[in-house]
């Protein structure tokens, strides 16, 4: 499981490269960006995931957000994986922002064409560790996962359905009922067909019913979000976690849209919350 090393910058003392690789799930190159904080020059250290909306790549992330410097501080390695894979041949996989290319929404398709290559669940939850446990000082014992809007579905999604495997999640404001909204209705149907019984291991509002998470989740949610009403459905996320008397902070931020500003703005408080489960601060 060899990584090609794309580029490399020197960043907060530590190290900001981006890879590819040959994946097996996806039956084709990813690529995915790193952070290496000064401790990892000396020690292994924990890792924090971080999954990207529709339309981005692994670059968004950490060109915006902002999160090397708290990585820095904490000791934590930042991994963010590409949202898709690429240039897979499959045809019409460029038609549409939110769906196909850069909308690969965590999941592994059943339908062909797409499940020749759109496998993004099992990449994220078990090869890209591996891939990163098997080329960087990481604690692979020690790792969790946020994300944003289609990422924030993804990172909920992971952790629910693999609690062992994730210290902690959060989100910003994330699609948290995909089989209620458009993006996730046309996601859903094209990747895992029509049975919607399929769906439901995919939507975080029906998992944490199910099976909930073992600690705190945190989501942060702005009120000006022009997509919170119709795609996001934070509010179904936060019933269905009342239900489940799942543990909850959802903070509704006055005035803050969908953007990588409004990430930027309280990406501190989300490193410290993953910081904060896996080492001690």
């Amino acid at each position: 499981m060899s990584v090609d090393l794309i580029s490399e910058s020197r960043c907060f003392d530590g190290k900001l490269g981006f890879y590819r690789h040959f994946s097996s799930s996806c039956n084709g190159e990813m690529r995915f960006a790193i952070y290496q904080p000064p401790q990892a020059s000396h020690d292994s250290v924990p890792i924090l995931y971080f999954l990207s909306g529709l339309t981005c790549t692994e670059e968004n992330f950490m060109a915006k957000a902002g999160a090397q410097r708290l990585a820095a501080k904490y000791g934590l390695m930042l991994v963010v994986p590409d949202t898709s894979p690429r240039q897979t041949g499959i045809p019409g996989e460029d038609d549409d922002w939110d769906f196909g290319t850069g909308a690969g929404f965590y999941v592994d398709a059943t339908v062909e064409p797409w499940a020749s290559h759109y496998r993004m669940y099992s990449y994220v939850v078990d090869e890209l560790p591996a891939v990163i446990a098997e080329n960087f000082p990481v604690l692979p014992d020690k790792q969790s996962i946020f994300g944003h809007s289609m990422g924030g579905h993804g990172a909920l999604v992971c952790a629910m359905r693999n609690p062992q495997k994730y210290k902690s999640v959060s989100a910003f404001a994330p699609i948290a009922a995909p089989m209620r909204c458009p993006w996730g209705q046309k996601a859903f149907s094209g990747y895992l067909g029509e049975d919607q019984e399929a769906w439901r291991a995919y939507d975080a509002s029906e998992l944490v019913k199910q099976v909930g998470y073992h600690s705190l989740i945190l989501i942060d949610q702005g009120t000006a979000d022009k997509f919170l009403a119709e795609q996001l459905l934070t509010d179904v996320f936060d019933q269905a976690c009342r239900e489940a008397n799942q543990p909850l902070t959802l903070r509704y931020q006055q005035g803050y849209d969908h953007s990588y500003y409004f990430i930027a703005s309280f990406i501190e408080d989300h490193i410290r919350h993953h910081a904060i489960a896996l080492i001690e601060v």
